[in-house]
C-alpha cells in the first residue's frame, strides 16, 4: 500500500471498532439504495463474516471453559448462580410485558398465507427432553454442529478432569485458550466489513415494502423489545447492584447489540460477547460459562415473539384470553424460550406449542408461524440483540454485585 493510501486510511483504521461498524451500516445502506446489484454482490462480505464467528465460536467455548475450570482454584467464587437467576427472571418478565403490550394494542392478522415446513414441538416437557438430551451428545459431533449445550457439559468436565493435571499440561491448555482468544480478535476486527456486506444484502434483497403490511405486528414486538431493553433490564440490574445501570446498558448494547442485529445468530455473537465481558473486566470463571450458556436458554426476545404471536392470533380468530390464562401464557413462553435452541426454525416454530393453550389448530398456528417469517428481517434481528447483549448485561450485573458484597 503506498504511503498517500496508507495516510487516507489512518484516520479510520484508528477510530475504535463501534464507529468503525456504525461507518459500515451506513456504507451498506447507501449502496443498497444507490446501487442494489451492486450491494448483493457485497453479501460474500457478511457471509464469511458470519461463517468465520460461527467457526471459531464452538473452539473458543470448549477450549474457554475447559482452561478457565481447570486453572480455578478451590475455594474462589463464581457467580454463576446470580447469573442464572437474573436469566430466569429477565424471560420471565420479557413475557409479562409482552402480554401486557398485546391487550394494550390487541392486533390482528391476514391469515391467508401458504403454509410452512417443519414440525412443531407437541410439548414443554418435549423441548425439555431434546435439551437434555443434547447434553450428552458426542462432543465432535457438537463442535461440528455448534451444539453448546453438549460443549459446556463435555467442557466443564473436561476441566475438572484436568484440575490435578501437570503444570505442563495446564500451561499448554492456557497458551491454547490465548490463542483461539486471539484468533478470536482477529475476526471481530473485520466486523464493519462484515456488517457493510449483512446490511447490504438484506436492503437489497428485501427492502421494507414486505414489512408494511403486518407493520402493527412487528412494532408490537419490536417495541416491547425495546421497553424490555432499554426499561425493565435497568431496572433489573438496579435492583440488583444499586447502582446507576445505564452506562453498563449502553455498553451492552454498543459492544453486543449492533454486531448481534445484524449476524441474527447468538452463537455468532458468543466471540464478540466474550471479548467485551474480558474490556468490562469481568470475571474469567464466570462469563466463560455465562455467555455461552446464555445464548443457548437466555431467551427474552424469544419470548416476547412468542408471546405477542399467540396472542394476535387468539385475537384474529375472536378468542377470549383472560387473566390467568395469559399469566400461563408467560410461564409457557419463557419455558419455550429457554429451549429454542433445541427446536430447528427458533422461536417461530414454538408459536403452535403457544397457541395450542387457546384450542387454535397446528394449520391456523402454522399459517401464523409463515407471518413471522415475512417479520422475521426485523423480528429476528432485534430478538438476537435483545438476547446476546442481555447476556452481557445479566453476567456483568451478577459479577459487580459479587464484587460489592465481598468488597
Amino acid at each position: 500500500m503506498s504511503s498517500g493510501q496508507t495516510t487516507f486510511f489512518r484516520p479510520l483504521l484508528q477510530l475504535g471498532l463501534i464507529p468503525q461498524i456504525m461507518l459500515g451500516i451506513i456504507a451498506g445502506v447507501a449502496l443498497a439504495l444507490l446501487s442494489p446489484e451492486t450491494a448483493k454482490s457485497f453479501s460474500l462480505l457478511g457471509q464469511l463474516f458470519i461463517s468465520a464467528l460461527k467457526a471459531v465460536a464452538p473452539i473458543l467455548v470448549f477450549v474457554l471453559v475447559a482452561a478457565a475450570i481447570a486453572a480455578h482454584e478451590k475455594g474462589q467464587p463464581t457467580h454463576i448462580r446470580g447469573v442464572l437467576v437474573l436469566y430466569v427472571v429477565g424471560t420471565l418478565i420479557a413475557a409479562l410485558v409482552a402480554v401486557v403490550a398485546s391487550f394494550l394494542f390487541p392486533t390482528e392478522l391476514t391469515l391467508d398465507l401458504p403454509e410452512v415446513t417443519g414440525e412443531p414441538p407437541g410439548s414443554i416437557t418435549e423441548i425439555l427432553r431434546d435439551l437434555l438430551l443434547s447434553m450428552v451428545a458426542n462432543p465432535v459431533t457438537a463442535l461440528m454442529e455448534g451444539n453448546f449445550i453438549a460443549i459446556l457439559a463435555w467442557a466443564v468436565g473436561l476441566g475438572f478432569m484436568l484440575r490435578q493435571a501437570s503444570d505442563a499440561t495446564s500451561k499448554v491448555l492456557k497458551d491454547l485458550s490465548d490463542a483461539v482468544s486471539d484468533i478470536v480478535h482477529i475476526v471481530i476486527r473485520f466486523a464493519p466489513l462484515g456488517i457493510l456486506g449483512l446490511v447490504a444484502n438484506t436492503l437489497a434483497e428485501t427492502g421494507v415494502g414486505a414489512l408494511l403490511e403486518y407493520g402493527q405486528l412487528l412494532g408490537v414486538i419490536v417495541g416491547c423489545m425495546l421497553f424490555v431493553a432499554l426499561v425493565t433490564n435497568p431496572l433489573i440490574v438496579f435492583l440488583k447492584t444499586r447502582q446507576n445501570p445505564f452506562p453498563l446498558v449502553f455498553a451492552c448494547l454498543r459492544g453486543s447489540a449492533v454486531t448481534a442485529f445484524f449476524t441474527r445468530s447468538s452463537a455468532a455473537n458468543i466471540p464478540v460477547n466474550m471479548e467485551l465481558c474480558e474490556q468490562l473486566e469481568l470475571d474469567p470463571d464466570t462469563y466463560s460459562i455465562s455467555i455461552p450458556l446464555g445464548a443457548t436458554i437466555n431467551m427474552a426476545g424469544a419470548a416476547i415473539t412468542i408471546s405477542v404471536i399467540t396472542l394476535a392470533a387468539a385475537n384474529t380468530l375472536g378468542i377470549p384470553v383472560d387473566f390467568a390464562t395469559a399469566m400461563l401464557l408467560c410461564v409457557v413462553s419463557a419455558l419455550a424460550a429457554c429451549g429454542v435452541s433445541g427446536v430447528a426454525g427458533g422461536s417461530l416454530l414454538l408459536i403452535p406449542l403457544a397457541t395450542s393453550l387457546f384450542g387454535i389448530s397446528t394449520e391456523v398456528a402454522m399459517q401464523v408461524v409463515a407471518i413471522g417469517f415475512v417479520i422475521s428481517v426485523v423480528q429476528d434481528s432485534t430478538e438476537t440483540a435483545l438476547n446476546s447483549s442481555t447476556d452481557v448485561l445479566f453476567t456483568a450485573a451478577a459479577c459487580r454485585a459479587a464484587e460489592q458484597k465481598e468488597g
